[in-house]
């Protein structure tokens, strides 16, 4: 059974992973065994858990050294790191994708209606600076962050169950217990995805120094020396923000578990360098401690051209963010012998590559109603010319399709993926003047229901390469053939997201994941879910994952979230697959969110030097990848 086709949702190893002990003593890279013998560094069995983690290589245990070359944009490419090199959790999915199973923990066990999961933790087990990891860290992010309302003011969803948020005890130095009011089914699947990093995000022994609880008389000399921060908050937030995208790549301070650690921030100098983590806790089969690569940087370049002329120069070891666009496939092919790489494929499935999402929740009463209004939504997407922008855009390839599960998932619906994408002018307008905008100006522009001219201003991130403003600059034209007028402006990546917290976008246009099995727990596109990522609806998100804030949404929307509830809740396979058709059916019927195209298999480049590199390789917007798998990759050389 292939990824693609559906993840083992339920059947999870709860006890430690079958994995071959590794030999003793154990192994390490020679610059480390230098600083040992040098008394610089413990001892290897004394920077390693009682039990380390074993990783089974891809293909063949490796050799030490060498460095692994990137390129990063500048600005707000922050998940060039976090895929990379982060994305260690207390579970973790196999490599095939398959399964979740206890990564930082040893073995979890969980009660017979998953309400509450009891985490083991690996005695021994250090952060990047020598300190201890224990439950006390946990313990830390969950009554001192995730508890306090001034670090976090709404809760992440997936750490409530049934609107109520999760509560954690510590059992003893090296067991916690997470506990819920309703039955969980996917929860240790959430913790293996990516925003499930956060209970061993933060190091309680060096953070706790920035907390008024901890420190209260030492914060305002502290508050004297960074001058941007205005309190304690602020001061806590720039060492690592509870949205930890925002902050995370710029304290090398900050102590990690990751198998690599920064020497400088992001942002600081044209070049990002992390080195080994001395205390990274897995070792390969062999008793090698991981990571084999010493380091890993990334040259910062402000334009993706200039990433794809480091790669057709050899300078880039291994990558897949912005290199793996369409529009540079054949120039790429071309010079594979001088760039001495080889393609490798990325099962990246999402549910849409192009979508245009309405905030749900605008402030402007004239638009919200318009917005809201599903027949203003399939008016749109009955004017535009998908097959255009797939000739013109994407270079013929892709499938036009609404924001869907993939064809050849169990969970397909060609209903629910191909509704109002044919495109239909006279349909387009009747939709349109049922919504409320059935007037027109002298210019063939509609009207509002206050009479002004309905003028939607679009945001557009030119980044990455995801060539979002040439799609929308046909979309615009398409819209105008109707008599909408959009106005399009141009905006990064980190303008963005800092609009969409602050509730200020009208509309932009940007992919939904969602598209295979990550639909079970990463529905953001199909309902209002996901408050740390770019979305449509943040209000009636925060609401969902917490009742005591955010905007109460209407009685259809509570429907759709109870739908999901049957979701998460169930804790079989049979019934959450019957429970996740039955809520795919009821958000099609809501159609919040306008999908224009479905593309084929991304793909990436690998030196031809660089082993352990998995092919094909499975990602999506909440299954981070190519990290956890990298700390195994080497050179040989």
């Amino acid at each position: 059974m292939q990824w693609r086709d559906r993840l083992s949702i339920w059947t999870i190893a709860l006890a430690a992973l079958a994995l071959p002990a590794a030999a003793q003593p154990y192994k390490e890279a020679p610059a480390l065994a230098e600083q040992v013998k040098a008394g610089k560094l413990p001892d290897i069995a004394q920077r390693l858990p009682a039990k380390p983690y074993v990783e089974v290589p891809h293909q063949s245990v490796g050799k030490y050294g060498g460095t692994w070359r990137m390129a990063v944009l500048g600005g707000g490419d922050n998940y060039n790191f976090v895929r990379a090199i982060a994305n260690e959790n207390l579970m973790r999915w196999t490599p095939d994708w398959k399964t979740a199973v206890p990564n930082i923990a040893s073995s979890v066990d969980v009660n017979a209606d998953a309400t509450e999961f009891t985490f083991h933790l690996r005695p021994g087990m250090r952060w990047s600076d020598g300190a201890p990891f224990d439950a006390d860290d946990i313990m830390f992010w969950y009554e001192d962050i995730f508890s306090n309302a001034q670090l976090t003011p709404t809760k992440p969803p997936i750490y409530t169950a049934g609107g109520d948020p999760v509560k954690v005890e510590k059992k003893d130095a090296q067991t916690v217990i997470f506990r819920f009011t309703h039955p969980y089914g996917l929860f240790l699947q959430q913790l293996a995805n990516g925003f499930g990093e956060y209970p061993t995000l933060y190091p309680k022994h060096y953070l706790k120094q920035f907390h008024t609880k901890y420190n209260a008389d030492g914060i305002p000399k502290l508050l004297e020396a960074n001058t941007s921060a205005k309190d304690w908050v602020q001061l806590f937030n720039s060492k690592i923000s509870p949205n930890f995208l925002n902050v995370y790549w710029q304290n090398p301070e900050l102590p990690t578990l990751n198998p690599w650690v920064l020497t400088n921030k992001y942002g600081s100098t044209d070049r990002v360098v992390a080195i080994r983590n001395p205390y990274y806790w897995k070792v390969d089969t062999a008793g090698n401690q991981l990571p084999y690569i010493d380091r890993v940087t990334w040259d910062q370049v402000n334009d993706v051209q200039l990433a794809l002329l480091k790669a057709l120069n050899g300078e880039i070891d291994y990558q897949l963010r912005h290199i793996g666009q369409l529009p540079f496939k054949s120039t790429l092919f071309d010079n594979q012998k001088r760039g001495n790489f080889h393609f490798f494929t990325v099962w990246d499935h999402p549910a849409n590559d192009a979508v245009l999402l309405f905030n749900l929740n605008i402030a402007d009463p004239v638009k919200q109603k318009i917005f809201r209004d599903k027949s203003f939504r399939v008016g749109v997407s009955l004017a535009i010319d998908r097959q255009e922008i797939i000739d013109s855009v994407y270079v013929g390839q892709g499938t036009a399709a609404q924001v869907s599960v993939r064809k050849g998932n169990p969970l397909y619906s060609e209903k629910l993926a191909t509704q109002y994408t044919v495109r239909d002018l006279k349909a387009a307008g009747a939709a349109l003047d049922k919504a409320g905008l059935d007037k027109k100006d002298s210019d063939g522009f509609r009207l509002g229901p206050d009479g002004k001219r309905f003028t939607v201003i679009f945001m557009v991130a030119d980044v990455y390469g995801l060539q979002y403003p040439d799609v929308m600059q046909l979309a615009q034209r398409n819209l105008k053939e109707v008599g909408l007028d959009v106005q399009i402006r141009a905006t990064d990546w980190s303008r963005l997201t800092s609009m969409q917290a602050a509730n200020e976008q009208e509309a932009y246009i940007w992919n939904c994941v969602g598209g295979e099995a990550d639909v079970y727990t990463d529905p953001r596109c199909y309902f209002p879910f996901q408050t740390e990522a770019i979305f449509f609806a943040r209000k009636w998100a925060q609401w969902y994952g917490d009742h005591a804030t955010g905007e109460e949404p209407p009685a259809e929307v509570r429907a759709l979230m109870a739908a999901y509830d049957k979701v998460n809740a169930a804790t079989d396979d049979a019934g959450r697959e019957a429970a996740m058709r039955a809520f795919l059916e009821a958000s099609a019927d809501q159609f919040f969110t306008i999908g224009i195209v479905q593309g084929p298999d991304k793909f990436g480049i690998a030196k031809n030097d660089l082993k352990n590199v998995y092919d094909p390789l499975p990602q999506s917007g909440s299954m981070w990848g190519p990290a956890p798998m990298t700390s195994q990759m080497y050179f040989d050389r």
